[in-house]
């Protein structure tokens, strides 16, 4: 796919989330290097949108809903609301204007996942959105094997029938901050 052939660059950060360089992001998972993404929880009707995950690293997980990367554009990093929406463009077929209202900030933390099938760790201070869409989404299948929709009281019980395994390891850290 020509979006993962592209070369990126994200922001190279310390612990506490300042920015030391660029690096192209293809690098950053491969190196394990710290660097600065988010994840952006769809609802549509209450419930969350879980998105199963089309992608070079953790690929097959389930994802609450999208997650990606503030890029660079020439020397000027991305707002977290531009990364949003195109990323919302380009996986979800989503513009700014299918969402009832602005994505609210939850917060961010720090985590260090290797996906146990490739060669890419994700190594992240993840900042997290979350906002509710006006109608069902149609994802794009070169980013997506689809999605579910699930009642957050359902998520957050050990009875669900996805287990644990299956989802990308930041929703565990999501999870605590949407309790």
């Amino acid at each position: 796919m020509d979006y993962y052939k592209k070369q990126l660059f994200l922001a190279e950060v310390d612990k506490d989330d300042n920015i030391l360089s660029k690096i192209e992001r293809w690098d950053a998972h491969k190196k394990g290097v710290l660097h600065r993404g988010f994840t952006m929880i769809l609802t549509y009707k209450g419930k969350i949108i879980l998105q199963h995950r089309k992608h070079l690293a953790f690929d097959g997980y389930f994802d609450l809903t999208f997650s990606s990367h503030q890029i660079y554009f020439y020397d000027v990093l991305q707002t977290d609301e531009d990364a949003i929406n195109g990323t919302l463009k380009r996986e979800w077929n989503i513009d700014a204007s299918g969402i009832k209202s602005i994505p609210k900030y939850l917060g961010k933390f720090y985590y260090k996942a290797k996906d146990p099938n490739s060669i890419f760790t994700e190594h992240e201070i993840d900042y997290i959105y979350i906002a509710e869409l006006k109608n069902l989404p149609n994802p794009n299948p070169d980013f997506a094997y689809g999605f579910k929709l699930i009642e957050k009281k359902e998520l957050l019980t050990t009875n669900y029938n996805l287990q644990p395994k299956h989802f990308a390891p930041w929703i565990n850290e999501i999870l605590k901050m949407i309790i």
